[in-house]
């Protein structure tokens, strides 16, 4: 099943290597691919509202419309590894096109992704930097991957 990550910005700095990891790990499991948008606006607006419509725009082009998309949001659903492995294995079994995952940037997602997610899914009610957030989303990947195979990784 395909499963793309589409996030405003790119990893920098100490965790470029981890998120690199993690991802190249998911990729066994599932079809991964990723996209990357520009934070920002055109003209450098600060106003959040402004700079969140503009990213919203750039991350919905990415997201083809017969893929499911998931919001990342901390006032999405929480979901325990073991859901969301269950969750990712229903759209495998039911031959689902795929999945999109939208990471937002500094001031969130949207109105105009969250009004097209088909679910919300929050990673922490916490606000998380999006690097923190590919971080978090590989690793529950590769680990639901690793839950469906009975691999020994996943512990709990």
């Amino acid at each position: 099943m395909r499963v793309l990550i589409v996030a405003v910005g790119g990893v920098k700095g100490a965790l470029t290597s981890v998120v690199s990891d993690y991802e190249a790990r998911a990729s066994r499991y599932w079809k991964l691919t990723v996209e990357e948008v520009v934070a920002g606006t055109k003209g450098g607006s600060k106003d959040p509202n402004t700079v969140m419509a503009a990213e919203a725009e750039r991350l919905i082009a990415r997201v083809p419309a017969h893929l499911e998309l998931i919001a990342l949001t901390r006032d999405g659903k929480q979901m325990g590894s073991a859901e969301l492995s269950e969750y990712l294995e229903g759209h495998a079994i039911r031959s689902s096109a795929g999945l999109a995952f939208v990471i937002g940037g500094a001031h969130g997602l949207g109105a105009s992704v969250l009004a097209r997610a088909a679910r919300k899914l929050s990673l922490s009610k916490m606000t998380l930097p999006h690097e923190v957030a590919r971080v978090l989303l590989a690793e529950q990947l590769y680990r639901a991957g690793t839950i469906l195979r009975g691999e020994p990784y996943h512990k709990g």
